[in-house]
């Protein structure tokens, strides 16, 4: 299995007492560390102009992060899965897997989160809190989803051969990589939410879903699957389980139905479609 995840909008910063990144010790440094290098120069140069939040497509409120960007390689770092906050990633329960020693495995092993200032890390690899999007038009590197396809090919194409790659990501970052066609079994996770004898597409459900997704995959006793048949198995394994709270209601939500469909191309991806109500 390989798991792909977006990175949060909000990042918790490290304790100031921490040591900076290192390159070298972040996963795929052979194929990434160029790329890696080259993204923060720019970033820093970006960030400290005096339109620096317009360059990152920002607002006004989030100066103090983008001024953050200028100093990345000396700023504290801590596990990519306490630096990425949200919805998803308090539903896995990401920060706490590193610390359960088979979820750790499979974490190290399995899941990358992208991201357009490192392209692609693990949940234990140590990063600083940074403010980039992959959809941002990065000075003296161009579109960031571009830059990185190469980069990321390298590091990801060997890997996902063979497996089920299992998509949580937004658009940005597929634009980034895809495994390539008749390598993997891609599959990307759909929530919709069934009501009123309708299915509707949600949002904030949505990352909640498939946060418990992969806190499942993660910790469960079976093996991580490895083919869209096991992904869909492993899925079904939570229907029926209230797996979510309303917002505002209070009301909680069940997992109905896990359903594969085939891919609508030959080079896309098949759906792994979550029906909660």
């Amino acid at each position: 299995m390989l798991l792909l995840l977006p990175p949060s909008e909000g990042k918790t910063p490290a304790p100031d007492d921490a040591a900076p990144v290192d390159l070298a010790t972040l996963t795929g440094a052979d194929a990434l560390t160029v790329q890696r290098t080259r993204v923060l120069a720019s970033l820093a140069e970006a960030s400290a102009r005096p339109d620096g939040v317009d360059v990152l497509g920002v607002g006004p409120s989030l100066t103090a992060e983008v001024e953050r960007n200028t100093r990345l390689r000396t700023e504290p770092a801590a596990p990519a899965a306490h630096v990425y906050t949200g919805v998803l990633y308090a539903a896995a329960g990401l920060a706490g897997a590193l610390t359960d020693g088979t979820a750790a495995a499979r974490a190290a092993d399995g899941v990358r989160v992208f991201s357009g200032l490192w392209g692609a890390v693990s949940p234990a690899d140590r990063i600083p809190a940074y403010r980039l999007s992959m959809a941002v038009d990065l000075p003296g590197v161009g579109r960031l989803a571009a830059a990185w396809r190469a980069p990321l090919a390298e590091a990801l194409d060997a890997r996902a051969a063979g497996d089920v790659v299992v998509d949580c990501r937004s658009a940005p970052y597929v634009a980034a990589w895809k495994p390539p066609a008749g390598t993997a079994e891609w599959v990307t996770v759909r929530v919709v939410r069934h009501a009123a004898g309708k299915r509707t597409v949600v949002s904030h459900n949505a990352k909640h879903t498939r946060g418990v997704l992969t806190g499942h995959l993660l910790r469960r006793a079976d093996a991580a699957p490895s083919s869209a048949g096991g992904l869909l198995d492993a899925a079904a394994e939570l229907v029926g389980t209230v797996i979510g709270t309303e917002a505002g209601t209070g009301l909680s939500y069940r997992l109905l139905e896990a359903t594969l469909h085939p891919a609508a191309t030959r080079t896309g991806p098949m759906t792994l479609e979550l029906v909660i109500a």
